[in-house]
């Protein structure tokens, strides 16, 4: 799932798996098709092993591969705090109003989750979520690594 919380725009891609091609794909999407006029573009990703540039060189050409990469900024949610990844709050939505049901087939699903995403981008829902320093250095303090001075 892309998702740009402000601007109230996703875009889902079913896929069999979660592979390295997949994932390259999905990157490719993202520079060429979404967002093709970006000079430089912020992915917020959880630590998954496919969620790496290396996928690219899987998946392309070296030189195309690189074409993708040099456009993509990658930042890395903390590995026990993937509920800071704002695709996981819309992940959740998506899961309450469209995955509630059985779907029979991956078309199908395909299909229900565009219209989906789609209406939702129709309605421009955006998610506005602040998190000072201040508060996650309290609230998070668990995720923060401690360092023991021994001298």
């Amino acid at each position: 799932m892309f998702f740009e919380p402000l601007a109230g725009f996703r875009h889902v891609t079913v896929s069999d798996r979660r592979t390295a091609v997949d994932f390259a794909d999905a990157m490719k999407v993202l520079v060429d098709d979404l967002y093709p006029s970006a000079d430089q573009i912020t992915v917020v990703l959880d630590n998954l092993n496919t969620h790496t540039k290396a996928s690219l060189y899987k998946s392309f050409s070296p030189r195309e591969a690189k074409r993708i990469a040099d456009r993509l900024i990658f930042e890395f949610t903390p590995k026990r705090g993937s509920w800071l990844n704002m695709a996981e709050s819309e992940f959740s939505v998506l899961s309450r109003q469209c995955l509630n049901r059985r779907i029979a087939d991956q078309e199908t699903l395909t299909a229900e989750i565009k219209a989906w995403y789609e209406e939702r981008n129709k309605k421009t829902v955006v998610s506005v979520w602040q998190f000072k320093v201040d508060d996650a250095r309290i609230k998070l303090a668990h995720l923060y690594p401690i360092i023991k001075n021994t001298i």
